[in-house]
């Protein structure tokens, strides 16, 4: 099993190179964790408590559990994944189950900033954006998938955003194996990577 960290600033791009590496590796192979799946449950909290909840500071997310996913799948073992709401901020009842994969891709802010999470990784990537395309996307995608409002996203960017960006994020980078600038627009290093693991996967069969 080849297990890939893939980080990076929100909005920077993410998703997206996650979904072009897929793309291009066997059907049925992949199994892809999103860091997003494990932000600690806070139904004891009212909304508008929950609703400043800062997001982008590794504190907000359940490590633990992720961490022990990751080893249980590394074992074999199928495990049930989160299902979290940015609309309630709130983990729901249901869950989706992964199955042990060949490649295991996790994708999300803050996974290089936990160590334990971080020696899980054979492959540690940060995709990087500039900080005004990266704001841009957030914008876009806050007020479209989320319901906030211009005002209330830039709001949040300011207080919480980029600061932990700075703090946390950014400092991360350092850890990566490969950077890749201009997120999903980057053919050349989505190919590089892909290659490593179609040459990884070539080996263990």
């Amino acid at each position: 099993m080849l297990i890939i960290g893939i980080a990076g600033g929100t909005g920077s791009g993410k998703t997206t190179v996650v979904k072009k590496i897929v793309e291009r590796l066997p059907k049925g192979e992949v199994a892809v964790l999103s860091q997003d799946s494990y932000y600690r449950d806070n139904s004891n909290l009212l909304l508008e408590e929950r609703q400043k909840i800062n997001f982008d500071h590794p504190k907000a997310l359940e490590f633990e559990l992720l961490i022990d996913h990751l080893k249980k799948l590394k074992n074999g073992i199928t495990i049930q994944e989160p299902i979290y709401s940015y609309l309630t901020c709130t983990r729901s009842k249901e869950s989706i189950p992964v199955l042990p994969k060949k490649i295991i891709i996790i994708e999300g802010i803050l996974i290089l900033t936990n160590k334990k999470l971080r020696d899980l990784f054979d492959v540690k990537v940060f995709v990087h954006a500039d900080p005004d395309d990266r704001l841009i996307r957030v914008i876009k995608r806050d007020t479209i998938e989320r319901g906030r409002s211009v005002d209330v996203v830039l709001d949040r960017y300011i207080k919480s955003v980029k600061p932990m960006h700075e703090e946390f994020i950014e400092p991360s980078k350092t850890y990566a194996d490969l950077i890749i600038p201009q997120g999903g627009n980057n053919l050349v290093a989505i190919n590089i990577l892909t290659s490593i693991i179609k040459m990884d996967l070539e080996k263990k069969k």
